[in-house]
């Protein structure tokens, strides 16, 4: 507060005084604006700017004087600011079959790698913290929020984990229950869930509620959606209709992965997500910084703005009078020969 106070002082006196300097000045107007003694609309506004920038680099340096030195460290993300990525992966027996990719020749396994990595790529994903949830008959977490993506991107491997699990249909809303528990004590708005299946057994009922911790979702779908493989005896391809109804009911986006990588637009939504205004996260020390240089630059440029474009009226002998006066000479010297 005693800042703010010598700054308003300082602004009352700078302004009395250039009142006071341009009331005096008012005699020599006819020197310094010509004739007419009138300068540009803009100047009077140079008194209220000069006291302004006096007052912001009062208060500027005051501020600055008060508050404690700032050590410079390597910037390391608190925990309020951390941000997470949620991979729910289906492992079950149909991700093995090849009809996946542009031109079909991969496993679904394998396409879902390609994508998944095409992601990290282009993403912060130092700025993140990855949990996996493969997901089967049942579910289960393989890793908890870590830093490490190699850790990540082993998993992605031709891993069979569906060893892992009883043998039945796939249960996608179990992984999102897993997922849901995982990240259920993060902060809000701090979790992207990115949902990797062909859709091959979705239930139509039974879709559990997310956490306020989840703000974007991405459901990526994979396999060939238009002819399918049989395993277990029926035909297994990507049900678009089905995983589109899925992201659409979780207040997501899908994806059709089996030809394209997640677009650049997509992918920058997801990472603005839960993010904070920048301004919000200034401090006192920088408000006073910019205080400083936009006082600065007033006391620094309103003088040159004074010179340059204070007044229209511009003293001295004008060129094209001073032709004239030239040529009207010459004749006068001629006719006196003659």
């Amino acid at each position: 507060m005693v800042a703010e106070l010598i700054a308003l002082a300082v602004f009352l006196l700078a302004l009395a005084a250039e009142l006071l300097h341009a009331q005096r000045s008012r005699k020599l107007g006819q020197l310094a604006f010509g004739p007419n003694q009138r300068p540009r609309v803009w100047v009077p506004l140079a008194t209220l700017l000069k006291a302004i920038g006096m007052a912001a680099m009062t208060w500027a340096l005051i501020t600055l004087w008060q508050l404690a030195p700032k050590v410079h460290k390597a910037e390391v993300v608190s925990d309020k600011e951390q941000q997470h990525i949620v991979l729910l992966l289906d492992v079950s027996p149909s991700m093995r079959l090849h009809d996946a990719g542009p031109q079909l020749d991969k496993s679904r396994t394998n396409r879902a790698q390609e994508v998944l990595e095409s992601f990290f790529r282009r993403v912060p994903i130092e700025q993140y913290r990855l949990s996996v949830v493969a997901f089967y008959t049942g579910a289960k977490p393989v890793v908890i929020d870590t830093k490490d993506v190699e850790v990540v991107r082993n998993m992605l491997t031709d891993l069979p984990m569906y060893y892992a699990f009883d043998v039945g249909e796939t249960d996608l809303f179990a992984g999102l229950e897993v997922a849901a528990e995982i990240s259920r004590h993060w902060n809000p708005r701090s979790t992207r869930l990115v949902i990797v299946s062909d859709g091959d057994s979705v239930p139509p009922t039974g879709m559990p509620k997310l956490p306020a911790s989840i703000e974007g979702v991405v459901v990526v779908g994979v396999g060939d959606p238009q002819k399918g493989q049989f395993i277990n005896g029926r035909n297994s391809r990507q049900e678009v209709s089905l995983l589109r109804q899925v992201a659409i009911r979780l207040g997501g986006s899908y994806h059709n992965g089996n030809e394209r990588h997640l677009s650049s637009d997509l992918i920058e939504q997801l990472a603005q997500m839960g993010r904070t205004n920048p301004l919000e996260k200034l401090t006192k020390r920088e408000y006073a910084l910019i205080a400083l240089g936009v006082g600065g630059g007033f006391f620094a440029l309103l003088p040159l703005a004074l010179h340059f474009w204070g007044t229209a009226w511009r003293p001295g002998v004008r060129r094209r009078a001073s032709a004239g006066n030239t040529g009207q000479t010459g004749l006068s010297a001629n006719t006196a020969q003659v």
